[in-house]
């Protein structure tokens, strides 16, 4: 084998070594004004999605500071996801219905 093929199958299984595992996604409900899960923990990079399966429109946001997001208002029959970037715990809230809570224990 010569020494450039060494080279690229080394550098190729390094690359492999370091590049983080797949993104999981995971997904929370939303029905009868309540998140489906009270608390999730995850990985840096996972995302969660937001299925709104209630009649009504929910406003999924973040109420910690430092970790801001707000997805905006969801109509019914609605899906949004959002990745979390950084380890953490974030409060996730419904800005209409405001005992929608859930925590997100970001690792």
């Amino acid at each position: 084998m010569s020494l450039k093929i060494v080279a690229l199958v080394a550098a190729a299984m390094l690359v492999a070594a370091i590049s983080p595992a797949h993104a999981t996604e995971v997904v929370v409900d939303q029905q009868n004004k309540e998140f489906s899960e009270k608390s999730l923990h995850i990985k840096v990079g996972d995302s969660v999605k937001f299925v709104n399966k209630d009649d009504l429109v929910h406003e999924v946001h973040s109420a910690t500071d430092g970790y801001d997001f707000d997805l905006g208002a969801q109509k019914p029959g609605s899906e949004t996801a959002y990745t979390f970037d950084k380890p953490g715990t974030v409060k996730v809230r419904c800005a209409i219905h405001p005992k929608m809570k859930l925590e997100v224990v970001v690792e």
